[in-house]
């Protein structure tokens, strides 16, 4: 990894834990979160993983639009270190620990 990829690295779990800090502050069932990366073709190949407790609420979150919320606030968060998404509907997921 380049010098300048482990600073963007950096930058993006410093955002990311924030939305995952602010997100454990509700009561939606949210447990954490994780992403993956290949510097060789970023920023189209980062992923950003929303793990839930469990399955009816990782429901709950995808009907009521609170699935949209957190991609909102995981977009902007990312947008502050200058890192813009290719397509966030195919670059955030959603699941559950109970799969």
């Amino acid at each position: 990894m380049k010098k300048s990829d482990k600073k963007i690295e950096k930058a993006i779990i410093s955002q990311l834990t924030d939305v995952c800090e602010e997100t454990l502050k509700t009561d939606i069932g949210f447990e954490w979160l994780t992403h993956t990366v290949n510097y060789n073709r970023f920023p189209a190949s980062l992923k950003v993983i929303c793990v839930f407790d469990r399955k009816h609420h990782l429901a709950k979150s995808l009907g009521d639009g609170t699935d949209k919320i957190l991609m909102e606030k995981i977009k902007q968060k990312l947008a502050s270190i200058d890192v813009k998404l290719v397509n966030a509907k195919k670059q955030i997921f959603f699941d559950c620990e109970e799969d």
